[in-house]
């Protein structure tokens, strides 16, 4: 059963400050995952962008003030998708369900997310930790806070830590990504595809919100 939805889901967010901005984080998005990878040079951005290193100055201060801006640009349509999510008349079951198949979308569109934010919270500066936690790391732990507690009240999950279900959830997102190219070096695993993230939705949905739900056929029964 489909559920209905109250209103439209929100566009992307406007992804820079002006047109040359909006070049610099476009070309480090595709470096980091044409390379699988948040190590990208100044000049290799530049090149790619077609603006002259300089004006990463002028624009972000620095490198990671543009991995900064890149990340909150990224977050901005993420965060928003949450509120809208959350307003549903839907149960607490089908939010998370949702909720796990748009955070896997969201790293298969960004695969560099989660390293990106790993770097800025611990290998950059303080105040680029600050506001990662602010834009982000925050808003994701709040809505899964009160996404698992109106499921407890409803009768349909188990009391769950959400700092446990976050670190897993979001760890196993960005695993699909992070360690498959180690795998493929192993045993040949391919590239991940839609079908990969399809198939990835379906084993997490089995692995975490299963193991949540009180009434398994009563939860499966409101989507």
């Amino acid at each position: 059963m489909t559920p209905n939805l109250t209103s439209s889901p929100p566009g992307r967010a406007t992804a820079g400050r002006n047109p040359t901005a909006d070049k610099l984080l476009l070309a480090a998005n595709e470096l980091m995952i044409a390379g699988n990878s948040i190590e990208v040079s100044l000049s290799e951005i530049a090149q790619r962008s077609g603006v002259n290193a300089a004006l990463v100055k002028y624009h972000f201060g620095n490198k990671d003030g543009l991995l900064l801006a890149l990340l909150a640009r990224d977050a901005a349509t993420e965060m928003t998708n949450l509120d809208y999510l959350m307003a549903q008349p839907i149960s607490a079951a089908a939010k998370l369900r949702l909720h796990i198949a748009g955070i896997i979308k969201a790293y298969y569109q960004f695969p560099y997310m989660n390293r990106l934010i790993h770097y800025l919270l611990h290998e950059s500066s303080s105040e680029s930790a600050d506001e990662v936690s602010k834009f982000f790391v925050g808003p994701l732990l709040d809505f899964q806070r009160r996404l698992l507690d109106e499921g407890y009240v409803a009768g349909e999950f188990r009391k769950v830590d959400p700092v446990m279900f976050y670190t897993s959830l979001i760890g196993a997102c960005d695993n699909l990504f992070f360690s498959r190219h180690a795998m493929s070096r192993a045993i040949g695993v391919g590239p991940v595809t839609d079908e990969v993230c399809r198939d990835y939705v379906a084993h997490l949905e089995a692995m975490i919100l299963h193991g949540m739900l009180i009434n398994h056929k009563k939860a499966g029964s409101t989507v």
